[in-house]
């Protein structure tokens, strides 16, 4: 089925009332499957192995870490920050501009203000027992509302292969194991609702992060930044 087809207003909008809304109201995360088809979603993983067969893809950085601690310690991936413009990365932009239309109605049936979005984020796991440990996206209010991970990975084994996205549901007594699957995408709340961690990885993982950001949380981030820069550039001038 073309993807025009696949995902048109009406199929869309029934995904989103049926499947994200409720979950992400219950349970503050979900996720979907056979979200491309294997074409497109085949084409965007393309271009992923691409960008990290050139070398494109780096080191994640941290925000911050303790004195000492290796940055590999606490996170293994390789990335690249894109819009999804650049030559190349056609495909991409298909799946930018499918989740840019699944947030945007579901923001507006959860009563949420998205204002825009992060560029996406494409990041190779490179096995070895590499992985992300335990953390908040949005621990400080910074504006970032809901996580999206698109995932790349055909014939992935989590037995095996390890990689498992864990949730750990603030308030419930389980945890959730999202297996990194070819074309599936997984969706939740980016504050403290939602403590998670990748798992060592042990083959070669791929997967597109974008967030999407709170309109009023993210313009009073900005003003606390441009309060504290206001109050350094006066203590140094005295």
């Amino acid at each position: 089925m073309p993807l025009s087809e696949r995902w048109s207003d009406a199929a869309l909008e029934r995904v989103v009332q049926q499947r994200v809304v409720p979950a992400l109201s219950a349970q503050g995360f979900c996720w979907l499957d056979g979200v491309l088809g294997e074409a497109t979603g085949g084409a965007v993983l393309e271009q992923v192995r691409r960008m990290h067969a050139s070398g494109a893809l780096k080191g994640g950085q941290l925000m911050r870490s303790a004195p000492g601690v290796k940055r590999s310690a606490v996170r293994g991936d390789q990335i690249a920050w894109v819009c999804g413009e650049e030559r190349g990365c056609e495909a991409v932009n298909v799946l930018l501009q499918l989740i840019d239309r699944l947030v945007s109605s579901a923001a507006k049936r959860l009563d949420k203000g998205i204002s825009h979005r992060s560029k996406a984020m494409v990041a190779c796991y490179p096995g070895g027992g590499a992985g992300y440990v335990k953390h908040v996206d949005n621990p400080n209010s910074d504006g970032r509302c809901i996580t999206c991970i698109y995932y790349l990975n055909k014939n992935w084994n989590a037995n095996d292969d390890g990689g498992v996205l864990r949730i750990f549901p603030e308030g419930k007594p389980y945890v959730a194991d999202i297996e990194p699957l070819f074309d599936r995408l997984l969706l939740f709340w980016s504050d403290r609702r939602n403590p998670h961690e990748v798992q060592p990885s042990y083959a070669t993982r791929y997967a597109i992060t974008v967030w999407y950001f709170d309109s009023q949380e993210r313009a009073e981030a900005k003003r606390r930044c441009r309060e504290r820069t206001d109050s350094e550039n006066s203590s140094s001038s005295e």
